[in-house]
């Protein structure tokens, strides 16, 4: 069976969008709703065919009026499923839809096949202790993928067609005002769920950040953190990883003084690879870690920071 899917994506698209494509074109054919002004050529390298464009008349674009847009496509299209990021706002926008069409959502997937008829989805579930295989048993089925689940691969096809529609909001969708915009801090680093190489602090730093800094800008990673250490004011909320707070699953994870509570590991144990620092030898952490060093964090990341820049 040849799935026709939907991926709705922004007009700036960013590594975690191009694994949505990718996982999407896996399954079938692939059509976007660009949320802004597309790059036709990049969604082309990526194997879409046609492009909705929904004009938003200015209204600021929250998951309801997303949601709105993206129903009108699905009308009018008739996509077999539909697919999107799993962020904060992707997974609000996924309910919506599954709500809108009687349907069913199936957050932070990490694996999709096609078997008959059935779209399955993989994901881990219960702060990552089992993997299990799920499926929409009605409906239209709704995907967020989870950041780095996917290799982003192009498959070059022809020209994409774009197609420019109105946006028909819902009363409740017209309802939302926009109060203000509050930008995160520019690091430079790359986006914390969708970074290969994340270094994380924990208490054990005693709220001195800078080395797990300058661990992460030494392997082009990005830097998280437990809750205790934003909850102090160590950090940004932003950089929080866990239950509460974002979740990963990059290639290399690094905690130095992160004593391994389940709030915490459960947004980072799909991590590929996982190194834990930490002074006491009975940490939590340890039992999760491929590599673990005991020993104090300050110390041991000065090390590894200094054998970096020898190399």
């Amino acid at each position: 069976m040849i799935v026709q899917t939907l991926v709705i994506v922004p007009g700036v698209l960013t590594t975690s969008h191009f694994e949505v494509l990718t996982a999407a074109r896996s399954l079938g054919t692939v059509a976007v709703v660009s949320l802004g002004e597309p790059d036709v050529e990049v969604l082309a390298r990526f194997g879409v065919d046609r492009v909705h464009v929904p004009d938003f008349d200015g209204h600021p674009l929250d998951p309801a009026v997303v949601a709105d847009a993206a129903a009108g496509v699905i009308r009018e299209s008739r996509p077999d499923a539909v697919l999107l990021a799993s962020t904060f706002a992707g997974k609000a926008i996924a309910a919506r839809l599954a709500v809108l069409f009687d349907g069913g959502a199936i957050v932070d997937v990490t694996g999709l096949r096609v078997d008959g008829a059935r779209v399955i989805a993989s994901k881990s579930v219960l702060a990552g202790t089992w993997e299990t295989e799920c499926e929409v048993t009605r409906g239209l089925p709704v995907f967020a993928v989870k950041p780095t689940s996917f290799e982003p691969v192009e498959a070059p096809g022809g020209a994409v067609a774009v197609v420019r529609v109105a946006a028909e909001l819902s009363d409740a969708a017209r309802a939302v005002t926009l109060e203000a915009r509050v930008p995160r801090p520019e690091s430079g680093r790359p986006a914390l769920n969708e970074a290969r190489v994340v270094v994380a602090g924990g208490r054990g730093l005693d709220g001195d950040f800078s080395l797990v800094e300058q661990l992460a800008d030494a392997l082009g990673g990005a830097v998280g953190a437990t809750r205790v250490a934003t909850d102090e004011g160590w950090i940004d909320h932003s950089a929080q990883i866990g239950q509460t707070g974002v979740t990963i699953a990059p290639k290399l994870y690094i905690g130095a003084g992160v004593s391994g509570a389940v709030h915490h590991t459960g947004g980072m144990r799909a991590a590929e690879v996982i190194v834990a620092i930490n002074t006491d030898s009975e940490a939590p952490i340890f039992e999760l870690a491929d590599f673990g060093v005991v020993g104090d964090a300050a110390e041991v990341l000065a090390q590894a920071i200094e054998a970096l820049r020898e190399r």
